[in-house]
C-alpha cells in the first residue's frame, strides 16, 4: 500500500519535525544558569522572565554544569 504524499518523511524535503525549541541558543541557557547560580532567583521567576515552564528551566539547567560546582 502507498502512503499519500502528504505523510512522507519530510526530511529529504528540507523539513524537520517536532516543536521548535523553546531556549535553544546557548546564550540564553548559560544566563539562566548564571541566574540561577547567583542565588537571587528562583527557578519559578527565571521561567517567568524567559516565557517557558519550570520544567523546561529544570531541564535545561540539569544538561548545564554550574560553575560554582568543585570538579570531582
Amino acid at each position: 500500500m502507498r502512503r499519500p504524499e502528504r505523510t512522507r518523511d519530510p526530511r529529504p524535503r528540507g523539513r524537520t519535525g517536532g516543536q521548535k525549541l523553546k531556549l535553544g541558543p546557548r546564550q540564553v541557557v548559560q544566563l539562566a544558569r548564571e541566574m540561577y547560580d547567583s542565588v537571587d532567583y528562583t527557578i519559578q521567576q527565571i521561567a517567568d522572565e524567559f516565557g517557558v515552564t519550570r520544567p523546561t528551566i529544570d531541564r535545561h539547567l540539569s544538561r548545564v554544569p554550574s560553575q560554582t560546582q568543585a570538579p570531582a
